[in-house]
């Protein structure tokens, strides 16, 4: 068997009632669950049991209660002994590939994203920034566009390089919009504006950016365990000083994932593992690349499953 990653999912793959198995029958999990409503002072877990989905869905619960389930159902993988290789995560997913690395407590992990969540919430009055999904267009020819958009004075650029065939842009709406009715010159099939509350991951947060770099500067650190492949660099990172400063340049840098997951398969990774809500990574994983194994460990009978594999 070849090397093993684990994988944590971002925003998008929040649903009310994630992680609630394993905050029902895993001791661990659920304490898990618990710090995490002690470290916001309320109830998280309350809201993502119950929801409303309306709460659920701003960005500063999304981010602690993804992080959160995440990092629930890891403790209930790693009741089973099972180890990474490399770890990785979406975005905000990173944070949770931080906390199982060693990086930082889940306690800091948890008001760190918190704070993160509200940062971009407030970094773009609501309403002049979007994002949309391109799907079809080749990378290169998109990014001409973009600038081309963004130099006749709307901005608009690429956030989230997912994998073949789908690419995420972000920025002003007039940006965004200028790519859904010129996305066909560069090949685009479809053009699908996304709900979300900001301009994710574009040059836009840079006050986002700003605030986060002073919570981070005084957050403890360790150096990772394992090696953690940054969503800014595609690449393996370990020191916690360099972690802190891509931290920072993720929230206005594009996510690279198709790069990060083809720079894994490149180590030798043939097993991915994606821990947390739902299963977006896990299809993405498979456009790029669809000889890998992957797992997806979204509830506690699919990691029982997974186990029992592995051992066997």
């Amino acid at each position: 068997m070849g090397k093993i990653a684990f994988v944590f999912p971002g925003q998008g793959a929040q649903a009310i009632g994630m992680g609630r198995d394993a905050y029902e029958r895993h001791a661990e999990a659920r304490q898990v669950f618990h710090r995490a409503d002690e470290v916001l002072g309320f109830s998280l877990s309350g809201l993502i049991f119950e929801g409303p989905d309306t709460e659920l869905k701003k960005t500063a619960n999304t981010q602690p209660a993804l992080l959160t389930t995440s990092i629930a159902l890891y403790e209930a993988v790693r009741g089973h002994g099972i180890a990474p290789d490399y770890v990785a995560g979406h975005s905000l997913g990173e944070y949770s590939a931080l906390v199982v690395a060693g990086v930082m407590s889940l306690e800091d992990a948890v008001r760190t994203v918190r704070a993160r969540g509200e940062f971009m919430e407030a970094a773009v009055p609501g309403g002049t920034g979007a994002m949309a999904a391109v799907l079809g267009a080749e990378r290169g020819d998109l990014d001409r566009l973009c600038r081309e958009v963004t130099e006749a004075g709307h901005v608009v650029e690429m956030a989230n390089v997912n994998c073949p065939g789908q690419i995420v842009v972000s920025g002003s709406a007039a940006g965004v919009q200028a790519i859904v009715e010129r996305g066909k010159e560069v090949g685009a099939k479809r053009v699908i504006p996304l709900e979300v509350s900001g301009p994710f991951h574009s040059s836009l947060m840079k006050p986002a950016a700003d605030r986060l770099s002073a919570v981070l500067e005084r957050l403890p650190m360790q150096d990772a365990s394992v090696p953690v492949v940054a969503n800014v660099t595609a690449r393996p990172v370990q020191m916690a000083s360099d972690i802190r400063g891509l931290l920072v340049d993720q929230v206005c840098a594009p996510v690279l994932w198709e790069d990060s997951i083809s720079w894994l398969i490149g180590q030798g990774v043939d097993t991915f593992v994606e821990i947390g809500s739902g299963s977006v990574l896990s299809g993405l994983i498979k456009k790029i690349d669809k000889n890998v194994t992957i797992h997806t460990l979204n509830s506690l009978e699919a990691i029982e499953r997974f186990a029992e594999e592995i051992k066997a």
